[in-house]
């Protein structure tokens, strides 16, 4: 029985799938330069940019209408003062762990990582908004394109965010899901059931 809505499961494993994708074509594909255009690589690198981008938003309206899961505001705790002070008090418990040489607990709701699982999602929202930005201000020609060069930049400076977050997410998921504070399966089962969401 897993902990997450079937709904969160596929939009999630479609969201990582097409991230993972791209980040891979991002290290083979050679992109526009000057009068030459983009490789093939190029074009799937985009096309798939646009999968995820369906996926993010896909991931946004399944957190917005599901009943079950973690509370929209853990996710997202910056604004309200109370939510803060957990996640700080989460966060010293978390280094007062490490500093011992001990794995930190791992529970449902715990504020760190609902927190750093709302901060992914803005992250690879971004990701794919930028993208997509560039894609559509390619099909009006190169000029535009040009033009919103500042929006490449920021995707740019937005994949090497991307390596880090799914390098540490996916690393401390295999790390909790080995020392069995957590299965992988809770998330990556594509069974449909009555879920006790989690995320």
């Amino acid at each position: 029985m897993s902990r997450h809505t079937f709904s969160t499961r596929i939009v999630h494993a479609g969201l990582a799938i097409t991230i993972i994708a791209n980040l891979a074509l991002s290290l083979v594909m050679q992109g526009p330069h000057r009068d030459r255009p983009g490789d093939w690589l190029f074009a799937t690198h985009q096309y798939v940019g646009l999968a995820a981008l369906i996926f993010a938003f896909a991931f946004w309206s399944v957190m917005m209408v599901r009943n079950h899961g973690t509370d929209r505001g853990a996710l997202f705790p910056w604004l309200v003062s109370d939510r803060r002070s957990a996640l700080l008090n989460d966060l010293r418990a978390h280094i007062s762990a490490l500093r011992k040489l001990r794995l930190p607990g791992y529970h449902d709701h715990n504020p760190l990582a609902s927190a750093v699982h709302g901060l992914g999602l803005l992250l690879m929202t971004a990701m794919a908004v930028t993208g997509s930005v560039y894609f559509a201000a390619s099909w009006f020609g190169a000029q535009t394109a040009t033009a919103v060069g500042w929006d490449l930049e920021i995707h740019s400076l937005l994949a090497n965010l991307v390596w880090a977050y799914l390098i540490g997410h996916a690393g401390l998921a295999l790390i909790h899901h080995y020392s069995q504070n957590l299965s992988l399966t809770e998330m990556w089962s594509l069974a449909p059931n009555k879920p006790i969401e989690s995320k």
